[in-house]
């Protein structure tokens, strides 16, 4: 009489399962966002529960012509996919250039980084004085700007002056509100980073 319960319990526990790692016909939810300890860095965790699910990161369902390892940006919808083969992209919840700062092109990695010095731009120094102390660069840490990783944007074999980076600030996903450079929780810039090679072609729009 106790065998009908016994596999109810057991099929919701399998379900439950497989919803962490897969999920037929819809998105594969991936993210981890807990505590990690990176390069003597310990991450601190991310709250999910108050970044809207959306910018989660996840496996999606993504048609385009452009090969697997471009990056695309959609700075309209807050979103960084990383194309994979057979369709389906990651897909990153970003924060992007506030009014006057947006910009649309394309680029190419040039250059990656582990845990990066930041400078600051002289025009950003000129706007805010008190960042003058780090004309010289801001070493690398968690209140760095630039977070645990940087994707450095060239264009004509030029800097663009354009990063893609972690952010301490997990609460500016989804907004505009940086000074042009697209930023990413910091344990999706680990995982973006880990992705995308040298050369590979990004596409702002």
């Amino acid at each position: 009489m106790h065998i009908k319960p016994l596999l109810v319990a057991s099929a919701m526990m399998a379900a439950t399962a497989l919803a962490g790692c897969s999920s037929i016909g819809g998105p594969t939810y991936t993210a981890s966002y807990a505590s990690v300890t990176d390069a003597g860095y310990r991450l601190p965790a991310i709250p999910r529960t108050k970044v809207p699910s959306q910018f989660h990161r996840q496996v999606v369902s993504y048609e385009t012509r452009e090969a697997p390892g471009t990056v695309i940006v959609d700075t309209g919808a807050k979103f960084l996919y990383f194309v994979m083969p057979d369709g389906k992209a990651m897909r990153y919840g970003i924060g992007v250039g506030k009014q006057g700062f947006e910009w649309q092109g394309t680029a190419r990695v040039a250059m990656k980084r582990e845990w990066p010095m930041w400078t600051p731009p002289a025009a950003m120094i000129k706007r805010r004085p008190e960042l003058a102390e780090y004309r010289g660069g801001m070493q690398p840490g968690l209140q760095n700007p630039l977070g645990a990783r940087a994707l450095y944007l060239f264009r004509g074999g030029h800097d663009t002056g354009y990063r893609l980076h972690g952010t301490p600030e997990w609460w500016s996903i989804g907004k505009a509100m940086s000074s042009g450079c697209i930023r990413l929780l910091n344990q999706d810039i680990v995982d973006l980073y880990n992705r995308v090679d040298i050369g590979a072609k990004v596409i702002v729009k």
